[in-house]
């Protein structure tokens, strides 16, 4: 039994949904091109994450369509009918250029549906805002899921600050809030906490949920120039990148040690936290689940946010 660390519940915007304050990605759950599902971990690993993180109590799990061409998901519903515990279960929309109208999201939701096999998800996204679907069609769609109780609330991934606006705006003309956006943000991804999206966030009551927490496990410590990650996350952080990061990672652990040999990753995720956002780093094992929940419980003093902050500057 992993240890209990902190069950907390936080409201998910200002819809009725409640969610644990840090959540889990499973992106990699099923993926072989990006994350190598099926070469070094696999199904029971990743069911072993699902039931650690349940047993320290978080209940808030990310998948997506596109995740692992529908495997994350059917994965994310066996285990959760296994467990037999409530779950909050995000999914997501992906506008290819040929889906062009409300009919395209249902058919798609029903699809999700019958993948994680329920009848309503929690929360569901638009993942991307490609054109050429305006904000407000897919907003209306959205917002016709919550009314025939197909999802429970909705949300958009990757919106920038325009966009989060006018999704808000429609979906509050049909008396729904918009819950989140769901964006990238890490120490090695700050761009929309310059851009005004955090605060923007912040004003409308919408939950920032932050993917790539940890920069791809970069952030963890694991990496190193000479010895950088494997295959597309090699090509994006390559030697020089990495040395470039090595003295983030050595203020990472420097401050954990301080805090009672908390890990790079634990420090990065609480970070994330201490910004006013929902980190879902991915967990492709029980190991990765409970060191990502070893980030609540405890909070960094403003003078180590701020040298986190100036150190990460130069490495936008």
């Amino acid at each position: 039994m992993a240890e209990q660390q902190n069950a907390e519940r936080i409201p998910l915007g200002s819809s009725d949904v409640s969610i644990s304050p840090l959540g889990i990605g499973a992106w990699a759950w099923g993926d072989r091109k990006l994350w190598g599902y099926g070469t070094d971990y696999g199904q029971p690993d990743v069911e072993a994450a699902f039931k650690t993180c349940l047993e320290i109590g978080i209940n808030f799990f990310d998948t997506a369509e596109i995740y692992g061409f529908g495997r994350s998901e059917r994965l994310l519903g066996q285990f959760v009918r296994a467990s037999g515990q409530p779950v909050v279960i995000t999914s997501k929309f992906y506008p290819y250029p040929w889906r062009l109208g409300k009919g395209a999201l249902r058919r798609a939701l029903h699809g999700s549906l019958r993948r994680l096999g329920i009848d309503q998800v929690d929360l569901y996204l638009i993942h991307l805002p490609y054109p050429p679907v305006p904000v407000e069609t897919w907003m209306s769609a959205l917002a016709y899921a919550v009314d025939a109780g197909l999802i429970r609330t909705a949300g958009v991934s990757n919106y920038r600050v325009e966009w989060t606006r006018r999704a808000h705006a429609a979906l509050a003309k049909r008396g729904v809030p918009l819950a989140c956006n769901q964006i990238p943000f890490s120490l090695l991804n700050r761009r929309h906490e310059r851009n005004g999206q955090l605060d923007l966030c912040r004003d409308l009551g919408v939950t920032v949920v932050a993917y790539s927490p940890l920069g791809m496990g970069v952030l963890t410590g694991k990496y190193t120039p000479d010895n950088p990650p494997p295959g597309a996350r090699g090509r994006r952080y390559g030697r020089e990148r990495l040395a470039q990061i090595q003295p983030l990672i050595d203020l990472l652990r420097e401050i954990g040690q301080a805090r009672g040999d908390k890990t790079p990753s634990q420090v990065a995720l609480n970070w994330v936290i201490r910004k006013g956002a929902v980190p879902i780093p991915g967990a492709k094992n029980a190991r990765q689940a409970a060191e990502n929940a070893g980030a609540l419980g405890w909070s960094l003093t403003a003078d180590e946010v701020s040298a986190l902050d100036t150190m990460s500057e130069g490495l936008q």
